[in-house]
């Protein structure tokens, strides 16, 4: 039977699709964050945010983020950690990295980004990975915004959880779980496997203001 020269033509258009997922996946590094409720595993774009990424991967080699939570919760937005200690003890970072947020990548849900505060260039360790499509957050040439570096793989039912997880119980911190989330471990994944996996079938991830990912509970400053 003859194939239609209209479907041919989508079904190429598909196969590049996917052919460059794969490689987006193959060749860029990975990361597991093994947290209380599960294991979140991220796939970071190198190609897209090079300074972002080197600045994270800098964070896990070093260790910085055992040990850390996920301290501002909001469901139906977006989940953060990395910068604060079971007790919220705030940890000392590296210097800011320079914002990357228009390289053309969304805040979509599952999407990982850097939090900082209303000075674009002042993102260090902490992150938030999105609960929803939040493309208000998106940068462009004339508009800084949050900068996206990765993406979930696999795990985002576990973010799901975290959002999921009763809040309001600490008074300075009141988007943090009643019972602290701990990243346990984050460590890189060897990208050398053969296995490829793909995004889980259900997986897919603020503007400058009150409520918004560059300020934490106290209203004080959260990078």
């Amino acid at each position: 039977m003859k194939i239609p020269t209209v479907f041919r033509a989508l079904l190429a258009a598909t196969l590049v699709c996917f052919s460059g997922l794969t490689l987006a996946i193959t060749n860029n590094p990975r990361v597991e964050l093994e947290t209380d409720l599960g294991t979140i595993e991220l796939v970071l774009y190198a190609d897209k945010a090079p300074e972002t990424v080197k600045n994270f991967l800098n964070y896990v080699d070093s260790g910085f983020y055992n040990g850390t939570i996920f301290h501002r919760v909001i469901p139906g937005f977006m989940a953060q950690g990395g910068g604060f200690t079971f007790d919220f003890q705030e940890k000392d970072t590296n210097d800011p990295v320079v914002n990357e947020s228009d390289n053309g990548l969304s805040n979509e849900r599952g999407t990982i980004a850097m939090a900082r505060t209303s000075e674009p260039n002042s993102a260090t360790s902490q992150f938030f990975i999105n609960l929803a499509d939040n493309s208000r957050l998106d940068g462009s040439a004339d508009k800084p915004g949050y900068t996206v570096f990765g993406k979930v793989l696999l795990g985002m039912s576990v973010v799901q959880q975290i959002a999921a997880e009763p809040r309001g119980q600490h008074k300075a911190f009141r988007d943090a779980p009643n019972t602290a989330v701990r990243i346990l471990k984050a460590t890189r994944k060897d990208t050398g496997s053969s296995s490829n996996p793909q995004p889980d079938a259900e997986d897919d991830s603020r503007e400058h203001n009150p409520a918004a990912p560059q300020t934490n509970a106290t209203g004080g400053k959260s990078q």
